[in-house]
């Protein structure tokens, strides 16, 4: 059985996508999740130093999209069973693979908080209206609920962590983007990971400062930090 490895489940958005992926599809794995800033550094299993860092035997695999890949070729339902459907999940997920920096980086995950922006910056808007674009175009043209569909795929687990950070930074979008998101929250994978990320007790400086520069804090769920 493959192991992922995996950083805090409150902050890793990296490492929320394959882990979601094979949670929601039912592809078999042993979890190994590492803290950001452990005493144990990511480069003893990862060659990038990073992660999310799937070890399968001998082979392993340091990036969320190439870990998507390897696991589509042992399960081809990672992907939509139809070809045109497959290329435009492809593509949505490698945009959000390589885009979207201004909401990844203006917005960075932290699950357990809600926070009011101090500004939204235009780059940060043009951002949000590609992503209500992108996800309005997947439902126009395959149906739902599911951005290529009736099935989780992997280009719904590319957008989970935005979902999340809907939910933090309270991002206005379309009705239907904002009902979209709201199903990948309530999905049980969804649930499971969010449930744990509550429970987290690890404070890395980083994010914590990263969260402080985007806006005003109106809420901490987590459990008391150290």
């Amino acid at each position: 059985m493959p192991t992922l490895y995996i950083a805090n489940k409150n902050y890793s958005s990296w490492s929320l996508r394959p882990w979601v992926l094979m949670r929601e599809l039912g592809i078999p794995f042993d979890e190994k999740l590492v803290p950001f800033g452990a005493a144990q550094t990511f480069r003893a299993f990862s060659p990038t130093g990073r992660v999310p860092c799937l070890v399968d035997g001998t082979t392993v695999v340091w990036d969320s999209l190439a870990i998507v890949e390897y696991l589509a070729e042992k399960f081809p339902h990672v992907w939509p069973a139809d070809a045109v459907a497959r290329a435009w999940a492809r593509s949505a997920a490698a945009e959000m693979h390589s885009g979207f920096a201004h909401l990844r980086g203006i917005c960075g995950m932290n699950c357990g908080v809600r926070v009011r922006l101090d500004a939204c910056p235009q780059a940060l808007k043009d951002d949000l209206t590609r992503l209500d674009e992108l996800w309005n175009d997947g439902f126009t043209r395959f149906g739902g609920p599911f951005l290529a569909g009736a099935s989780f795929t992997a280009a719904d687990a590319f957008f989970a962590p935005v979902a999340f950070r809907i939910q933090t930074y309270g991002l206005e979008l379309s009705k239907r983007s904002r009902q979209y998101a709201g199903a990948l929250l309530a999905l049980p994978a969804m649930q499971s990971w969010y449930e744990a990320a509550l429970t987290e007790r690890w404070r890395e400086a980083d994010h914590e400062e990263e969260l402080l520069r985007a806006g005003t804090l109106l809420a901490d769920l987590r459990q008391a930090g150290r």
